[in-house]
C-alpha cells in the first residue's frame, strides 16, 4: 500500500532534534531544539566588544502601530543588535538560504528571524526591498507580517511576527514522529487554502517588479513557510526572501523565480499534506495508480477520511497532481486553484 510504504521510510537521526522536509528542489534539514546557543554566540563577543555604540534594527514604516506589546524603555520603534544577542533563542529550522528563530526579549516581545548566509544586493537596497516586501504583506492577512530588519557586515536578518503553533511542517512531523494528535481533513483543507490565497494576492501584484524586486511570485513554497495560526488559518512567510539571499549553489528548475514554480511547490506542499513525505516522490507512481486509489484499493491518505471528505480529498490530490505536471504551461494558475477549492467549501 502506498500509505504504508511512506510511512516505513525511516528519517535519518543526529545528535540534535531534525526533520526533513520536502521542497521544490530537494529537502531541507530543520533542527528543533528547546533552547539553544544563539546564532549570534559566536560573533557577540565580537560585536559588543568591537562596538563603539550600538547597532539599531531598522523598523520598518507603521510595524510599531497598534503593535501587541507594552511600552518600555525598548519601545516596539527602537531596538537593538546586543539586545537580540542577548535574547533566548530557539532554532526553529535551516536551509541553504539561512537560518530561522525564535527570538524572546527580554520585555517578553517574540519575533520569528531570519539570519541570511549571504545576502546578493548593498545595504541600500537590502533595505529598500525589505521595505518594499513589508509594505505588499500588509495587504493580505494570509502574509507573515515582516515588522524590522538590520544589515551589518557581518550579520543580515529580518524580524517577522511569530506565531506559536508554528510551521505546517511542524504539525505534520510532530504527528508522524511524536504521536501528536494529526491534523484533521477540515483543518487541513482550511490550510491549503489559506495558502492559495496568500499566493493568489502575490500573482496578482502590479507592477510586476520595481527596483529589480519581482512583486509577482514567492519563489520558495514549502511546508515549512507555511504557519498555522492557534485557530489553524495560515499564513505564507518568506515572500520574496529568495530575492534577497545569495543563492549558494545554481538554481533548479523549480526553484527559478516564476510562478508556474510557484504552483509547483503547492502542488509538493498538497501532496505531502495528503500522503505523507514520500508522496511528493512518488508523483508518476500515483499518476499510475489513481484509479486504484479512487476505488479504495490502494491506501494513499496518510488521514482517516471517509464519505463526502474523501470525495473532497480526491478532488484536492488530482489538483495536487495537476499542479506538480512536469510541463509548467500544463499547470493550473492559482485562480483556478481557488475556484476548485471555494466549490469544494461550497459543496
Amino acid at each position: 500500500m502506498l500509505a504504508r510504504a511512506f510511512k516505513g521510510v525511516k528519517k535519518k537521526k543526529t545528535t540534535a532534534a531534525t526533520t526533513t522536509t520536502t521542497t521544490m528542489g530537494g529537502t531541507e534539514s530543520s533542527s528543533i531544539k528547546s533552547k539553544t546557543s544563539s546564532m549570534y554566540d559566536h560573533q557577540e563577543a565580537e560585536f559588543i566588544a568591537g562596538l563603539m555604540g550600538d547597532l539599531p534594527i531598522t523598523f520598518c514604516e507603521g510595524s510599531g502601530s497598534g503593535y501587541p506589546f507594552k511600552i518600555t524603555r525598548h519601545w516596539i520603534g527602537y531596538l537593538c543588535l546586543r539586545e537580540v544577542m542577548r535574547a533566548s533563542v530557539q532554532v526553529m529550522g535551516e536551509s541553504k538560504w539561512g537560518i530561522s528563530e525564535k527570538v524572546v526579549l527580554l520585555d517578553g516581545r517574540m519575533f520569528a528571524t531570519k539570519k541570511f548566509r549571504s545576502v546578493s544586493v548593498c545595504r541600500k537596497l537590502f533595505g529598500k526591498r525589505v521595505e518594499k516586501l513589508a509594505q505588499m504583506g500588509k495587504g493580505c492577512d494570509n502574509l507573515v507580517q515582516i515588522r524590522a530588519y538590520l544589515y551589518a557586515k557581518r550579520i543580515k536578518v529580518v524580524l517577522c511576527d511569530y506565531h506559536p503553533m508554528g510551521s505546517l511542517a511542524d504539525l505534520l512531523d510532530g504527528a508522524r514522529e511524536m504521536g501528536h494528535t494529526p491534523l484533521s481533513w477540515d483543518q487541513r483543507l482550511r490550510i491549503i487554502r489559506d495558502a492559495a490565497r496568500a499566493i493568489s494576492y502575490i500573482h496578482s501584484q502590479a507592477p510586476l517588479q520595481e527596483k529589480g524586486l519581482q512583486l509577482n511570485v514567492h519563489g520558495n513554497i514549502k511546508t515549512s513557510n507555511v504557519i498555522v495560526r492557534t485557530n489553524f488559518s495560515a499564513c505564507l512567510s518568506e515572500y520574496g526572501f529568495v530575492q534577497l539571499a545569495e543563492p549558494t549553489e545554481p538554481l533548479t528548475q523549480p526553484e527559478k523565480l516564476a510562478q508556474k514554480n510557484d504552483i509547483y511547490g503547492f502542488g509538493v506542499m498538497v501532496l505531502d499534506m495528503l500522503g505523507g513525505p514520500r508522496a511528493p516522490f512518488e508523483i508518476s507512481c500515483i499518476v499510475k495508480r489513481k484509479d486504484e486509489i479512487s476505488e479504495g484499493v490502494l491506501g494513499f491518505f496518510e488521514f482517516f477520511v471517509e464519505g463526502r471528505e474523501r470525495k473532497q480529498a480526491l478532488r484536492v490530490l488530482d489538483l495536487a497532481l495537476a499542479c506538480t505536471n512536469k510541463f509548467g504551461e500544463a499547470r493550473p494558475s492559482i485562480e483556478y486553484v481557488l475556484l476548485l477549492l471555494g466549490d469544494l467549501y461550497s459543496g
